[in-house]
């Protein structure tokens, strides 16, 4: 356990997450409206969404099945009977005025998510939960100075609420967490985890206390929307409870906002109590029942996760496992990784090598360009073409950056740009040897020095003997001939 060590002694920070995962679902909860993105304002609303009378919710049967695959792959139980309460509150963006969501039985208990920090380190965070619910429309207040309006596109769209326990201390285990989460419910394609749209975001109860007493009063920051926000928001709370408590005052219970123009959180409204939201049983929906034979059907579609895939890659490919563990953190990454070791039949060798290029010289033109693997212009087919001729000796590894660069740019295979740029390797020993003599033939003095014991001198050589060849000599050939030259 690490400790938060002030002028007043040592403090102890409690973090637990409710993580709102948007369904990936061509229609909601409820009713048969698009869930597509990025459409005109209240374009996907349906009667049901805008609660006109006389309009009934019916359950969306791939929403539950995606619910129950998320609870298998995070190791949690199905709950073969559970039920939708009406949770009842205002909510301007939601025209019935409650909500339907899961309070007294939820469709998942327990789970787990295994997390590894910077250091190798292993935790498990347990899951109290997963209960299914009915997104809220937005409020938008930046149109006009004087009204706000409501966009519904969202209301009614499939929520899973995924609960943890208060496992975790500190900003960076949070972030470790929701990093993990969202790369296993990509895997299983139940969420595309795309903060940016909302479609994965956190609220964060953040508390703090002495060792070995109860733990304190938890503030809850509602709606935070990036890991790096994520880790913010924590750090902020954790410093502003601390100052509280120090200053002999008490922290409140209450739901914050999180800024993150400025980095702080500031008060929305004080907290809630489970009362008094006054669940009760959605009188216009059964309970939902599950048949064992459902359960075991969707089990059998559960992909590779992330962990498993990261252990074969190290057993199959002999991949360390920090860069197994790099390459297996996002699913677009794996697939890439595997379909260019399959195409090009690279050994287990070979694997490594491309492992490396991808992790390094990949991600270089990604951060170059602003891109990421989603939109990767280099085909997995190209890439490992190009590590086969690499390890092949077609070409050398400094050449093949820069027809990594022309990949990127034109689309081209690497076998392409080669033949029209003239870059095959030149690995011929005596076509070496030529350039080598000329090279030591221009620079006799510089031999001499050489002998009587500059030895840096034999960079020298090699040097001018790649700027002979534009760069295409064997490094090994080459080096292999000039020193049996110079030792004569």
């Amino acid at each position: 356990m690490s400790y938060i060590e002030t002028s007043t002694g040592k403090w102890e920070v409690v973090i637990g997450l409710e993580v709102h995962a948007q369904v990936i679902s061509k229609s909601k909860l409820f009713s048969a409206a698009s869930t597509k993105f990025g459409v005109s304002p209240n374009e996907n609303v349906s009667f049901v969404d805008a609660a006109l009378p006389g309009t009934l919710p019916v359950i969306n049967s791939f929403c539950v099945d995606q619910a129950i695959k998320t609870g298998l792959g995070l190791n949690g139980r199905i709950n073969r009977i559970s039920r939708f309460d009406r949770k009842n509150y205002f909510y301007p963006d939601l025209p019935q005025g409650y909500q339907i969501s899961q309070f007294y039985s939820p469709i998942i208990s327990g789970g787990y998510v295994e997390i590894e920090d910077n250091e190798g380190n292993s935790k498990r965070v347990n899951i109290d939960h997963i209960h299914l619910e009915q997104d809220a429309g937005k409020c938008i207040h930046d149109q006009s100075p004087t009204k706000s309006f409501i966009d519904l596109n969202r209301a009614g769209i499939a929520l899973m609420e995924i609960v943890t326990t208060p496992d975790m201390h500190s900003a960076e285990e949070a972030a470790f967490f929701l990093r993990k989460l969202r790369s296993i419910l990509r895997y299983l394609k139940t969420c595309d985890g795309n903060m940016e749209e909302g479609s994965l975001r956190a609220d964060v109860n953040v508390s703090v206390h002495c060792p070995n007493t109860d733990y304190g009063t938890r503030a809850e920051v509602k709606n935070v929307n990036s890991i790096k926000f994520l880790m913010t928001a924590v750090n902020f709370e954790v410093e502003r409870q601390i100052a509280i408590l120090e200053s002999g005052e008490a922290v409140e219970q209450e739901t914050r906002l999180f800024d993150s123009s400025t980095g702080q959180t500031r008060s929305m409204r004080s907290k809630e109590n489970s009362q008094d939201y006054r669940y009760f049983p959605d009188p216009d929906l059964l309970p939902l029942m599950l048949e064992e034979s459902r359960i075991e059907e969707i089990r059998k579609t559960i992909p590779e996760l992330p962990d498993a895939k990261a252990e074969r890659f190290q057993r199959d490919y002999n991949l360390s496992h920090y860069d197994a563990s790099l390459i297996t953190s996002e699913i677009e990454i794996a697939d890439f990784y595997e379909k260019a070791l399959e195409s090009a039949n690279l050994d287990n060798d070979s694997a490594k090598i491309l492992s490396n290029w991808i992790l390094s010289e990949l991600f270089a033109l990604f951060n170059k360009h602003g891109k990421s693997i989603t939109d990767n212009h280099i085909p997995p087919e190209h890439m490992g073409e190009l590590v086969k001729l690499i390890k092949t000796d077609v070409i050398s590894g400094k050449i093949a950056k820069d027809i990594l660069e022309l990949m990127w740019d034109t689309g081209e295979s690497p076998s392409t740009i080669i033949e029209e740029k003239g870059l095959k390797q030149i690995t011929s020993a005596k076509e070496i040897e030529i350039f080598l003599r000329e090279v030591l033939d221009n620079h006799s003095d510089k031999v001499a020095d050489y002998k009587s014991g500059k030895d840096k001198l034999f960079g020298f050589f090699i040097g001018e003997t790649m700027k002979k060849t534009q760069g295409k000599a064997n490094p090994q050939v080459l080096n292999e001939i000039l020193k049996k030259l110079l030792e004569k």
